[in-house]
């Protein structure tokens, strides 16, 4: 199909998307752009935080890796739906109670200044690889496929994609990207549901004859019970949960949005409703996945990994499924860069910076700020996505998920040591211990085979680093509550 028609197409979907914005983000001011007035609506929410859930990285990656793995994806998703049930159930009332809308400001009132900003500074850190590493992913997509024949550097589309997403995020902040991620989680939904049924069509087969010839080519493979494996079921469901307990309980992204709900019940249904759907549409993505492999070898073609989808659906597909790929597969990156880039401003303006904690400041004055923190990390994205474009690893999602072990279980440790003992800490030691902790589980992972053989640690490293920030804690630590910091709540 021609690279100008596809391109024009990613033009009219963005034009949709400031319309959308325009209307939404009038009259908006910092309390809306950082939790969207405590007013959104829950089922709005919930369906976006599908997309957030997903990224341009699912689209690709999870269906990429069926050949490899078959549906073992499927057993972490298990354990996503017992995260949810813990952050349901344990973080939210937490976050409701207190009022927060920094969910870092927590570590704050119950360890001290420097555990709250340790705490922000991971997120940071760990939203910002992981954000930047699925745009770079989606951004190579549309690179190869569309401006690539334009003779456009790969540095310059990035950097039309982030204004694109600055256009419509710098006024409204999440008050919009509730909407935003509404309509952007439809298209890639539908995008999902017309590949599969063109594939099913074209290969003639129903749904119980293509399971039956994916049987046979070993894809549909959901639990390995081997105790050594990386696989193993066991290390996969434990993982799963700690992943979505830490990725997105612990996650100012994540949370601003669920903290945007009106009240605490609401919140809750969002946080559920939103669990089971995004189990069933990882289970679709897989099931693509193996139709996937199995049209390809069809057609003879060898291509696997994150490069199957997208050489299939752009080459070896009618012009009408290439524009549903291509607008799927933005309406996949734009819910995941956006909302990073507005939480990563929340997070540095409100825990870094203090804005709300100075009163000398005007509303004009933090709006000032708020949009310059706001253009800082784009062009933070920015570097960051070049960096991944010379790296250039196969396979994106293991690499998410890597970089979510490391940088998500100090906060792991830090909100469990709150939550689940009555000491204090020694504040000033806080943040030698949460960089202490990865550096070992780093150490642990190198040697992992003269540590235990033919073990293999998996994802479990996100526990592991967890439960060494929490030992490290409990050896800085005394008796008795930290006093809480009552400046720290009015952020």
């Amino acid at each position: 199909m021609s690279p100008l028609l596809l391109f024009s197409f990613v033009i009219g979907y963005f034009l949709v998307l400031l319309v959308v914005a325009r209307i939404t983000g009038k009259g908006s001011d910092n309390h809306s752009f950082f939790i969207g007035n405590k007013n959104s609506n829950w089922m709005l929410v919930a369906f976006g935080m599908v997309g957030t859930s997903l990224s341009g990285v699912t689209f690709v990656s999870v269906p990429g890796a069926v050949a490899k793995d078959g549906f073992a994806y499927f057993q972490i998703t298990i354990g996503y739906l017992l995260g949810y049930l813990a952050i349901s159930y344990v973080l939210l009332p937490l976050y409701y109670k207190l009022n927060l809308t920094s969910i870092y400001n927590y570590l704050g009132t119950r360890l001290g200044f420097l555990s709250y900003k340790t705490g922000s500074s991971f997120f940071i850190l760990s939203r910002t690889l992981g954000a930047t590493a699925r745009l770079y992913l989606v951004v190579n997509i549309l690179q190869e496929a569309i401006l690539n024949s334009f003779g456009i550097p790969f540095w310059a589309t990035t950097l039309i994609i982030l204004a694109m997403i600055l256009l419509y995020t710098f006024e409204g902040g999440v008050k919009t990207i509730v909407y935003t991620d509404t309509l952007q989680t439809s298209c890639m939904l539908a995008g999902l549901v017309i590949c599969v049924f063109y594939i099913l069509q074209t290969l003639g087969l129903g749904f119980g004859e293509s399971l039956d010839q994916m049987q046979s080519h070993g894809y549909t493979k959901i639990f390995f019970t081997d105790p050594n494996s990386s696989l193993f079921f066991v290390k996969q469901i434990v993982a799963g949960a700690f992943i979505t307990l830490t990725m997105t309980g612990m996650d100012q992204e994540m949370m601003q949005k669920n903290i945007s709900v009106k009240n605490l019940k609401d919140s809750q249904k969002n946080v559920m409703s939103m669990a089971v759907v995004l189990m069933l549409v990882i289970l679709i993505f897989l099931f693509l996945g193996g139709l996937l492999y199995l049209y390809a070898e069809k057609l003879g073609i060898t291509v696997n990994g994150d490069k199957i989808f997208p050489t299939i659906a752009l080459e070896h597909m009618p012009p009408v499924v290439s524009v549903i790929f291509i607008i799927a597969l933005i309406s996949a990156l734009f819910p995941s860069a956006d909302g990073a880039i507005t939480a990563l401003t929340a997070t540095f303006c409100i825990d870094m910076l203090g804005i709300n904690r100075n009163e000398n400041l005007t509303e004009a004055r933090r709006k000032k700020i708020r949009q310059t923190v706001h253009l800082g990390f784009a062009a933070l994205f920015l570097l960051f996505v070049m960096v991944f474009k010379w790296v250039n690893n196969p396979s994106m999602i293991g690499v998410i998920l890597k970089i979510a072990a490391y940088t998500y279980g100090p906060l792991l440790g830090l909100f469990a040591f709150g939550m689940l003992t009555q000491k204090s800490v020694k504040d000033k030691f806080v943040p030698y211990v949460c960089v202490a902790a990865p550096l070992l589980c780093l150490l642990i992972e190198t040697n992992q085979a003269k540590l235990f053989g033919s073990f293999e640690i998996g994802l479990l490293v996100l526990l592991i680093n967890g439960s060494l920030t929490f030992l490290g804690l409990l050896l800085v630590s005394g008796k008795g509550l930290g006093k809480d910091n009552n400046a720290m709540q009015k952020s």
